[in-house]
């Protein structure tokens, strides 16, 4: 066991803290488990909070959990990356693959709400989850997948934000562009999380009735609104045709076409399930809104995810020169080229300033999401104990500075040698979502065994998904991540830059998980007992707040009224 992760290497007052709760554990849940079994102090190091340090506060209201859930991550993957994957695939492929990636990745909402709703304790993450119902190995591999690959997409959605405002031929260096959205994302980070779900509501909400605009404007389209009175109906449908070809002719070129669409259809997906487990932690009564927020979860796929690609395959060809090359920045964007050759004028300006600040809003969660698996690892003892520290406003201030210097990547995009490297970097990251994906699916395995195991029937939430959504999950992402850059592999194609941005992150991902194991987990199971995985701790704080305050002080006043 390495040296953060010991016990005994911690200052007396954490040990006589660890000492505490594992004999209070050991008492009250002695008759729950199986005789000889036990709380282990391996286990129970990961959930004791640091008395030396302020943690986390609950400061998201119910309405920012929804609008959270519904808009949170949404951002140029959807608005921009879907117009590169009409072209490539066509209006029918983009449609099916879209409903079969919202599929897998609902299986995965479910399975992962279930374990968050149960104990959401502050730091809540999916890697803290690995941690405490799979191993140590999993929570380390994972959370420090999470931290570089979340912290990777920042600069991204900085860096299209100011590829977008280049659409009105700015004077302005995109470098001023990117210096403004860092100081102001970085900026909602450091204060407390009240103002960011504040700042995601709104951000959020602009984001969805755009998109029902945007739905609307496309249904209006499609029956002849538009100024030139030209229905559309499923014209680009028949010409240029529902399915394209892609590396070869025939059927096997439709094949190819499919399979690349299926790819290329999962970015604007990755990571955004999580941002529901990481806002549990901070959420007022997450054991009531987080399935709330996850059965909501299923409108957003539904109406903006498979909405938005039926919408473009109707008012966009999939042809069109403009979404692959020859437009400048949101002129990628299938809403816009297809505004655009409706004639509709200034509505295109419209939906760009929404797709800046989609991506604006899109950065700022994953900062959030990035700084908080740093701040979890930290709490397992899988990351030095100088990033547990918060301000007394709850906010892990280190964790935030640690993540807001993947911010400097989106300078790359300023020189031509540099986007190329950045490019490398973004592209390591598809991978990293898949693998996100799988692990999420295992960790809830682990812990619907562990709670068969311990009779633990009081979950608020359950799904009859579950868990063969998890192991659809699991097959599905698998194949997604073994086929994720086989274009590579045509003669054309070929390139060994090209082979290590698609695959090296299966290879990182198995290098952290096995070196960790080997060099500070030797001895380890693969997974915790059943029986001796604990889920118990930390559930009396959890419920404690689950009510707030001022509601109880108002039934205990009346209620001592009537008893006396």
């Amino acid at each position: 066991m390495s040296g953060i992760d010991r016990v005994s290497d911690s200052p007396p007052l954490y040990e006589s803290k660890s000492q505490q709760i594992l004999e209070k554990e050991t008492a009250v849940h002695d008759g729950k488990r199986r005789k000889g079994s036990t709380v282990t102090p391996e286990l129970l190091a990961g959930e004791i909070f640091d008395e030396r340090f302020e943690k986390t506060q609950r400061g998201l209201k119910s309405r920012h959990a929804q609008m959270i859930a519904l808009g949170g991550t949404i951002g140029t993957g959807l608005f921009v990356g879907s117009g590169q994957t009409l072209a490539r695939g066509g209006p029918a492929f983009i449609l099916g693959c879209y409903i079969f990636i919202a599929f897998l990745v609902y299986c995965v909402v479910t399975a992962i709400t279930e374990v968050a709703a149960y104990l959401p304790t502050p730091g809540s993450s999916m890697n803290l989850y690995g941690y405490r119902y799979c191993s140590r190995t999993m929570g380390f591999a994972l959370g420090w997948l999470y931290f570089y690959s979340l912290g990777i997409l920042i600069p991204y959605e900085i860096t299209a934000a100011g590829l977008v405002i280049g659409y009105w031929n700015a004077p302005v260096n995109i470098a001023v562009w990117i210096t403004i959205m860092i100081i102001v994302i970085v900026g909602l980070n450091t204060l407390p999380v009240a103002f960011y779900g504040e700042t995601e509501f709104w951000f959020a909400s602009i984001k969805v009735f755009m998109m029902l605009g945007l739905l609307i404007l496309s249904f209006i389209l499609f029956w002849g609104g538009g100024p030139s009175r030209d229905r559309l109906g499923f014209r680009y449908w028949k010409n240029p045709g529902a399915a394209n070809t892609y590396l070869a002719e025939g059927n096997l070129g439709r094949f190819l076409a499919l399979l690349s669409t299926l790819v290329l259809s999962a970015f604007p997906f990755t990571f955004a399930p999580e941002l529901l487990v990481v806002t549990g932690g901070e959420m007022q009564s997450p054991r009531r809104n987080l399935p709330i927020a996850a059965r909501r979860y299923f409108y957003r796929l539904v109406f903006f995810y498979i909405g938005c690609t039926l919408a473009i395959g109707v008012i966009c060809q999939s042809n069109d020169k403009a979404l692959t090359h020859g437009g400048a920045g949101a002129g990628s964007s299938a809403f816009v080229v297809g505004i655009k050759n409706a004639g509709i004028p200034v509505l295109d300006s419209i939906i760009n300033a929404g797709i800046i600040i989609s991506a604006w809003s899109s950065g700022n969660s994953f900062l959030y999401i990035s700084s908080r698996s740093l701040y979890s690892l930290a709490l397992s003892g899988s990351a030095p104990s100088f990033f547990k520290a918060c301000t007394k406003k709850g906010v892990p201030y280190r964790a935030v500075a640690c993540s807001s210097l993947f911010t400097a990547l989106a300078y790359l995009n300023c020189g031509t040698s540099g986007s190329v490297v950045f490019n490398w970097f973004v592209n390591l990251t598809n991978t990293s979502g898949f693998i996100s994906w799988i692990c999420c699916c295992i960790v809830y395995l682990r812990f619907r065994k562990a709670c068969i195991a311990q009779n633990v029937t009081d979950l608020p939430f359950k799904s009859w998904m579950q868990p063969w959504g998890s192991w659809c999950a699991i097959v599905g992402f698998t194949f997604l991540s073994l086929i994720n850059g086989f274009n590579v592999f045509w003669p054309q194609n070929w390139s060994a830059s090209s082979f290590l941005t698609a695959y090296v992150g299966i290879p990182i991902f198995l290098a952290i998980y096995f070196g960790y194991m080997l060099f500070y987990a030797r001895g380890d199971p693969w997974f915790h007992d059943p029986m001796e995985v604990d889920l118990h701790t930390g559930m009396d704080e959890v419920l404690a707040e689950e009510t707030p305050q001022p509601v109880y002080d108002k039934w205990y006043k009346k209620a001592r009224i009537v008893f006396e």
